[in-house]
């Protein structure tokens, strides 16, 4: 059995397809059973536990071959990450009451740096879950392309987007969810001893003006970015709903200034910008 969290995001659930579609037996988790009914249509168990729970989540990586950990996003954490940390609790817990023959967790890039940023969660979670008495392996993927989805909308309508990443002629690393997926179903059905981290880039470096430039070829129109300024990034993050954006500045300060970087050499993956924004206009 493959027990698979966050199975409605993107990563998950082209993973959760990916091992339907090779034979293997999938058991969903999902918060919501409503959510659940589509992967019990494709023969999938679905098992019900919310991130917090680790009693639900013992139940669900119960008899488990492997799990794939996803920790859910908290974009505008308290200060010291108490919501990552009860997560992480949680599903230190349970995999240590289950003992899934392996583990693998979706990390990110940056994880090991200890510099304040909204990436410091999942470098919590690598060190709390390293911490088992169980395979387990990293997978610490790039920016998604994917991000893009939230500029699909502006570049249609009006041929502009605005960029956090900048300079904007700068590329950083980042990775399809295709690939993500794609290399963790690999790891899932390989078996190890101790501990793994699995670096993980697209075939090439995107910068913003790559990502405009891929709209504009795949719109048939000319689409432009622009650089959000650093000094209105605050501001606009709390008229947002926001009440820490710190974490986040940092995070893109990372990216931006290049001390968010992989550790040792990450492995390629295959899908390049186009196809990857492609699928996103084809949603």
């Amino acid at each position: 059995m493959y027990t698979i969290t966050g199975i409605t995001g993107q990563v998950g659930s082209a993973l959760g397809l990916q091992l339907l579609a090779a034979g293997l037996p999938v058991r969903a988790v999902v918060r919501d059973a409503a959510k659940g009914g589509a992967w019990t249509a494709r023969g999938a168990e679905v098992a019900l536990a919310d991130i917090n729970d680790d009693a639900a989540l013992t139940q669900a990586f119960n008899g488990a071959e492997a799990v794939f950990v996803l920790l859910p996003p908290t974009f505008d954490p308290s200060d010291g990450f108490p919501e990552a940390r009860r997560s992480i609790a949680a599903l230190r817990e349970a995999l240590t009451a289950a003992r899934p023959g392996r583990v693998v967790a979706l990390s990110t890039i940056g994880a090991q740096s200890a510099r304040p940023n909204l990436l410091n969660q999942l470098g919590i979670m690598e060190q709390e879950l390293g911490k088992l008495d169980l395979p387990v392996a990293f997978l610490r993927a790039a920016w998604f392309i994917e991000n893009s989805q939230w500029d699909v909308a502006s570049a249609r309508a009006s041929g502009d987007i605005a960029s956090f990443l900048q300079p904007l002629d700068r590329p950083v690393p980042m990775v399809a969810c295709a690939d993500i997926s794609t290399v963790a179903h690999e790891l899932l059905r390989q078996t190890w001893s101790g501990l793994r981290v699995v670096e993980l880039e697209g075939p090439e470096h995107i910068s913003p003006a790559d990502i405009a430039a891929s709209f504009a070829r795949l719109l048939g129109t000319a689409v432009k970015t622009h650089a959000v300024p650093r000094d209105t990034w605050a501001e606009l993050f709390v008229s947002q709903g926001m009440k820490n954006p710190a974490p986040r500045m940092r995070m893109l300060d990372g990216f931006n200034e290049g001390w968010i970087a992989f550790e040792g050499t990450p492995r390629k993956g295959v899908v390049k910008l186009d196809e990857a924004i492609a699928g996103l206009l084809a949603r």
